[in-house]
């Protein structure tokens, strides 16, 4: 970007975050989530550093909070009230510890790491062993008294005990939060009401201090984490002011270590990431801090931050980004998908630079252009989609996409069809779905031939020695041997890989076919309940339909493609060409037939993929979510939602040696 837009976005984020901000911590609610939020300001930040001539007075980055409430009475921090600045990964670190260490090359950093805790900051101070006054951070030089609140929470001690520090006065900082066991028993109840869900622990907790009535307060059963002394009782180290805090009586997170290096703090992160979902709180990444108080206040503060701490936040579900360019992608089916190119972006964990708009409907329900500043969200190793527009943030050149009248692939008309959202390539020999469906046959989850991926196969297309999955299975070594990257010994071993390959159980075989709507369950119960691929080919759309969980639409889909000479054309070359598929043996026992099951958490003694095989050879279904239609839920250790659907809707559920049983 040229200065101009430079100075254009910087005035955008600026405005947008400081929106947010407000509905966040004085209106206790909010519009996007905490890390599209972090993504907007960690932008800011960068966009800051880059151009340190632009940074202004009334910059977020430059203050820690917004504006206390009218309702309470104003207090005055003897010692501000400081947050952290946010780094998300180790190279980010890294540079926060160049930077400190530049300031003091002399001296020896040793660091404290803990738990960040999503909840409210509040101070405590306390006159003569007793609580005198509470408060929030406020804007971290004014905050709201909230005393009576807070001494609803059995977490904060009205009288300090074990106090060796007697007639000093003594400031106690900590996080006000609440279990998640509560969050979603009060979530239940706002549910029975008709009213609207909370979105997090934080609002909840941030409301409840700010209530007038304390009874609202102590309703809640809210907790407080200390974290921080700031009376100095001679304390040389964070740690030890860990320990005073434990002495006096307050709930300290017992997680936090000492860590000689960047290393050994890695290590905790990734610990503490692996127990956050066992965690009774809410936990969003670590704080970082020089344990030693010295160099700690020796290094001073820098905006709104100590420059001795930073936060490391666990990987981001979402996160902001700008629409570079929209294009359309075909696949095996036909279906045309809008893809947005993006500005690369962090999200959990991994960098994206593609998200999917779906279809056209959806591009104009988001009412995206290219150019817009979009939130992302990513869960596991899904590609990520686009949630949200900011519009706020659009600039004066964004374009609006309009859909190709043509295949982009090989130029075919392009078609809506009536009753479904995507639209589809005319053309039944499209190259560009041949491809992808070879591409799916050779899948890990289909033949999964070792050695073959998608470079290959456009390499193996494109000199014309395929032109179907059933080819394959007819290449020589000879065919392989002029091929760039095939030496004779590379030959030989792809030839051998695909050879070896040719032995399927028939769900896999099914699943290969890439019929349109038949994923892996579904290959699963069609070979179960059929035995064979020539009953599957027989079967009419009425027979189909009575399978659990095959609908109308999917059941035509099988259906359709099975009497299409095409696939039948490939049926007859793959036989031709000697596969063997293995049938699934089906026991005569048909006690579980008709009774639905899913399965949730970690089982003891078998793997959900054996216990989902053993329900499967005595009749049941599986399915992957929970419904007024499921039978029985399966529940192991750590069982999430589905085992709490399950209880709210009264469905029986087992346990690991309940289900032997029922065997």
């Amino acid at each position: 970007m040229d200065k101009a837009a430079t100075v254009a976005r910087i005035n955008k984020l600026k405005d947008e975050i400081a929106h947010h901000r407000y509905l966040y911590h004085v209106q206790d609610t909010q519009e996007i989530s905490d890390a599209a939020l972090d993504s907007l300001k960690h932008e800011l930040s960068e966009l800051e550093s880059q151009h340190p001539d632009l940074i202004t007075p009334d910059s977020p980055t430059q203050r820690v909070s917004g504006q206390a409430l009218d309702k309470f009475n104003k207090i005055k921090h003897e010692v501000r009230m400081l947050s952290f600045g946010d780094v998300f990964s180790l190279e980010e670190l890294e540079e926060w510890q160049k930077r400190i260490k530049k300031l003091a090359p002399t001296d020896n950093f040793e660091y404290f790491t803990e738990l960040k805790f999503d909840g409210l900051a509040v101070s405590l101070i306390y006159e003569d062993d007793h609580l005198k006054v509470g408060s929030t951070r406020g804007d971290g030089q004014v905050g709201e008294e909230v005393t009576q609140n807070l001494k609803t929470i059995d977490s904060i001690p009205l009288k300090l005990r074990k106090n060796k520090y007697k007639g000093q006065k003594i400031e106690v900082r900590g996080e006000v939060i609440m279990e998640k066991k509560i969050f979603e028993k009060i979530n239940l109840e706002q549910k029975k009401k008709g009213e609207p869900e909370y979105a997090n622990p934080r609002n909840i907790a941030a409301g409840s201090i700010r209530q007038l009535d304390s009874k609202i307060a102590a309703a809640r059963e809210l907790e407080f984490m200390a974290y921080d002394l700031v009376t100095d009782l001679g304390e040389a180290d964070h740690e030890e002011k860990h320990n005073i805090l434990n002495d006096l009586g307050f709930k300290t997170d017992k997680y936090a270590r000492t860590c000689q290096n960047l290393n050994e703090v890695e290590r905790f992160k990734e610990d503490s990431m692996k127990i956050r979902d066992k965690l009774a709180y809410w936990i969003d990444g670590i704080v970082i801090q020089v344990n030693n108080n010295k160099l700690y206040k020796k290094l001073g503060i820098v905006g709104k931050a100590p420059r001795a701490a930073i936060a490391y936040k666990f990987p981001a579900e979402q996160a902001t980004t700008i629409v570079e360019d929209i294009q359309v992608q075909v696949g095996r089916t036909g279906a045309l998908t809008p893809v947005a190119h993006l500005k690369p972006v962090k999200v959990a964990g991994t960098t994206v630079s593609r998200a999917t708009l779906h279809n056209e409907d959806e591009i104009k329900r988001l009412g995206l252009k290219i150019g817009d500043t979009v939130i992302v969200e990513k869960a596991g190793d899904i590609i990520p989609d686009v949630v949200e527009v900011l519009m706020k943030l659009r600039p004066k050149n964004a374009k609006s996409f309009h859909f190709p009248a043509k295949c982009p692939a090989c130029g075919s008309v392009v078609a809506r069809k009536k009753g479904e959202a995507a639209h589809y390539c005319t053309n039944p020999n499209c190259f560009a779905q041949e491809k992808l469906r070879i591409y799916h046959f050779i899948s890990k989850k289909a033949y999964d031939i070792d050695g073959l991926g998608p470079k290959i196969i456009d390499q193996l297309i494109d000199e014309g020695l395929i032109s179907s999955a059933a080819d394959l299975f007819n290449l020589e070594v000879g065919d392989l041997e002029p091929l760039e990257r095939f030496a004779e010994k590379a030959a030989q071993n792809s030839v051998d890989a695909i050879q070896n390959s040719k032995e399927i159980t028939l769900s896999r075989f099914i699943y290969a076919l890439g019929i349109k709507g038949v994923g892996e369950e579904t290959a699963i119960d069609l070979a179960n309940y059929y035995g064979s691929i020539e009953k599957i080919e027989q079967a009419s759309e009425e027979e189909l339909e009575k399978m659990y969980a095959i609908g109308e639409v999917v059941a035509k889909n099988i259906y359709n493609y099975f009497q299409d000479k095409k696939s039948l054309k490939l049926m007859e070359d793959l036989k031709a060409a000697g596969i063997k598929i293995i049938n699934p043996k089906i026991s005569k026992n048909k006690k579980l037939e008709g009774k639905s099951f899913v399965l949730t958490g970690t089982l003891e003694n078998m793997t959900r993929d054996e216990a989902k095989e053993k329900i499967r050879m005595q009749g049941g279904d599986i399915s992957s979510s929970v419904s007024k239609k499921t039978d029985y839920v399966v529940a192991g250790e750590n069982s999430g939602s589905k085992y709490k659907k399950a209880q709210a809707l009264g469905i029986t559920i087992l346990t690991e040696k309940d289900l032997e049983k029922l065997i």
